[in-house]
């Protein structure tokens, strides 16, 4: 299957004002919408998830350590590169940015642990072993937390599947953050 790179002529209509808002807030359509466009339910659901997450417990930065952890964990290419160049404009420290796209241990301790336990939400699909739960609420997070992995999960899953399936190249704009995986993924 090829999919549609979609702008606002060619979306479908329901599809097309979330382009628009999408083009406001980047200042172009980032070719994840473009794909997501096709289906306006999927769009909807992205856009909708990603404006919530305003109201997250989770700070920016936090949220860009959440979505690049899944992202990598997932070999998505397309998230990585476009969440590394959206966590340097959340002022994520370049080291912390670094150690996410080489998939290891992060130079901030509250970070690390949101990163393992990320990874335990992944890896365990939602049964996290209480040593982990633990262990987040020791690094000073919650359950309000908890819930905020959760969604992003989700939908880091929604963006990542989409990419994988679409083969969605990445936009000039994020280019200069464009990655591969360190390891060979599922």
């Amino acid at each position: 299957m090829s999919y549609t790179l979609h702008d606002r002529q060619t979306a479908p209509e329901a599809s097309r004002g979330i382009l628009e808002q999408a083009e406001q807030a980047y200042g172009f359509v980032p070719n994840l919408f473009g794909v997501l466009a096709e289906s306006p339910a999927a769009l909807r659901a992205y856009a909708a998830v990603t404006d919530i997450l305003q109201h997250a417990g989770l700070d920016p930065v936090e949220q860009q350590v959440v979505m690049l952890t899944v992202s990598a964990d997932n070999g998505c290419t397309y998230c990585v590169g476009a969440h590394s160049a959206l966590a340097q404009r959340v002022k994520m420290d370049p080291a912390v940015l670094e150690a996410l796209r080489a998939q290891g241990e992060l130079p901030d301790a509250k970070l690390e642990a949101l990163r393992r336990f990320t990874l335990a939400v992944m890896s365990h699909r939602g049964w996290v072993p209480e040593a982990e739960l633990e262990a987040f609420r020791d690094a000073g997070y919650g359950q309000r937390e908890v819930l905020d992995v959760i969604t992003i999960v989700a939908l880091k899953t929604l963006s990542n599947y989409t990419n994988h399936i679409a083969a969605t190249p990445l936009d000039e704009a994020f280019a200069g953050q464009a990655w591969e995986p360190a390891r060979a993924t599922g």
